[in-house]
C-alpha cells in the first residue's frame, strides 16, 4: 500500500499541548484512498527537526509528503502557499537556539512553492463547512524551516507532492480555536484532495473559475 507521510510538532513555547500532534495522532494508521497514513512528531528545534523528517521520507518511501504545524491566533486551516530560505526566530526553539537572518539551507533559493493542491484542498474543506484560507506566509519560525527543508529534500523525489498546513490553537490554548473533530476531518478531507487532484484548481474571493 501506498504511504501518506504526516507530520506535526510537539508543543513549544511553554504550551501543554500542540494541534498538529493531536492531529497526526488521531489518523496514524488510517486509509485514504488506499493511502495508509504514516504520523510522526517532530522536534520543534531547528537542528533537529529535518534530520528527523529526512529520515521518515527515506524509512516511508511516501508518495505524498503534508507537515502540520500550529499557528496561533489564525481562525481557520491554512495550506500554505510558500517557504522562504530564512530563518529569524522570534523566541528560542525547544533546543534553546534562536537564529536570526540566517538561511535554511546556505546557496539554496530564495524560495520554494508547495506542490500541493492548496486550493482545492481550500475549495474542499469550505464546501464541508469548515474554515479554510490559503495563506502567503508560513513565518520564520520552525514551521517554515521545515517546510523549506522538505521542499529543498524533495527536488531529489520530483515524484512525491509535499507542502505544509498550518493549524488554529486548540479550545484551552487561546482564541480563536477550533475543535479537535473539525481539524481532524479538515486535514483528511485535505489529504483525499492531495491524492486526487495533479492539477490546482483556480479559486479568488472565494469563487471558483
Amino acid at each position: 500500500m501506498k504511504t501518506v507521510l504526516l507530520t506535526g510538532f510537539e508543543p513549544f513555547g511553554g504550551e501543554r499541548t500542540n494541534p498538529s500532534q493531536a492531529v497526526v495522532h488521531k489518523l496514524h494508521g488510517g486509509v485514504i484512498r488506499r493511502h495508509r497514513i504514516e504520523g510522526a512528531v517532530l522536534p520543534c528545534a531547528f537542528r533537529d527537526s529535518l534530520a528527523v523528517l529526512r529520515g521518515l521520507i527515506r524509512r516511508h518511501d511516501p508518495t505524498v509528503v503534508i507537515c502540520l504545524g500550529q499557528a496561533g491566533g489564525r481562525a481557520a486551516i491554512t495550506p500554505e502557499r510558500v517557504a522562504i530560505n530564512i530563518d529569524d526566530a522570534r523566541i528560542p526553539d525547544n533546543a534553546g537556539q534562536q537564529p536570526v537572518d540566517r538561511p535554511v539551507v546556505r546557496g539554496g533559493p530564495a524560495a520554494y512553492f508547495s506542490t500541493l493542491p492548496i486550493k482545492a484542498m481550500v475549495r474542499d474543506l469550505r464546501a464541508a463547512g469548515l474554515p479554510a484560507e490559503v495563506s502567503q506566509t508560513a513565518g520564520t519560525f520552525v514551521c517554515n524551516h521545515v517546510f523549506y527543508g522538505l521542499m529543498h529534500a524533495l527536488r531529489e523525489r520530483p515524484s512525491v507532492r509535499g507542502g505544509f498546513i498550518h493549524l488554529p490553537w486548540l479550545s484551552g490554548q487561546g482564541a480563536p480555536a477550533l475543535d479537535p473533530a473539525a481539524m481532524e476531518t479538515g486535514i483528511r478531507l485535505a489529504i483525499a484532495a492531495a491524492l486526487r487532484c495533479r492539477r490546482d484548481v483556480r479559486l479568488a474571493g472565494g469563487r471558483l473559475h
